[in-house]
């Protein structure tokens, strides 16, 4: 009896997780994926490296004066799964540029999530998850090529070069926060190193990238 009542608690703690442990991922990192992923070309082309550890695989990016992103269209129920999060490593950063202008607009590593609002590109919003080179984290801004971007400070090689670093934000709300408007699913995620603006090399590594309920 003891057994069997013991089965069943042990069954109904694994219902229980499948249940409540919403989680959506994005990216598998995997030979067959990459090739199903979209190239957007900002100028040359982003060295895009796969690869794996202890924690599964990853995906290497190499910038030299360069700057392309690989994304995915994907919808993602932001009232179930609202929080992105990421793993992630710059290896060698971008110093002294000024991020929040057209001549230093580069990162090492980032990741947009986008909403579609219109019947082309220029009308969808964006908030573009950066690994900095140079301000802290929390700090946040306006594309200096659109206002429909916001570039918002998630990690920052000033405290964490050469470090896998993860973090969660809470996208449903920034949404709200940065482009008033109350989204409740998105339509893509992109990653993106580059360096097209800053003419330096920077090398950077995603990997378990996504969405989740808390």
């Amino acid at each position: 009896m003891k057994n069997f009542l013991f089965i069943i608690i042990f069954a109904l703690s694994i219902l229980s997780n499948d249940v409540f442990a919403e989680k959506t991922i994005v990216f598998d990192f995997t030979e067959e994926e990459f090739k199903t992923l979209k190239v957007k070309k900002i100028k040359g082309e982003t060295t895009w490296t796969l690869g794996a550890n202890e924690n599964g695989n990853f995906i290497k990016a190499e910038a030299q004066g360069k700057g392309s992103g690989l994304g995915k269209e994907i919808k993602i129920n932001l009232l179930k799964t609202p929080f992105i999060n990421i793993t992630w490593k710059v290896e060698r950063d971008l110093p002294g540029i000024i991020e929040n202008n057209k001549k230093g607009h580069d990162y090492a590593a980032r990741v947009f999530v986008i909403k579609k609002t219109g019947s082309t590109p220029l009308s969808n919003r964006a908030i573009n998850y950066v690994f900095s080179s140079n301000n802290d984290v929390g700090k946040n801004w306006p594309s200096p090529y659109t206002k429909k971007s916001i570039d918002f400070v998630l990690s920052s090689t000033k405290n964490n070069l050469n470090n896998w670093v993860t973090v969660k934000a809470n996208v449903k709300e920034h949404f709200m926060k940065f482009h008033d408007i109350d989204v409740t699913e998105i339509s893509g995620i992109a990653i993106m190193t580059d360096t097209d603006n800053s003419k330096l090399n920077a090398v950077s590594y995603y990997q378990d990238i996504y969405f989740s309920a808390k």
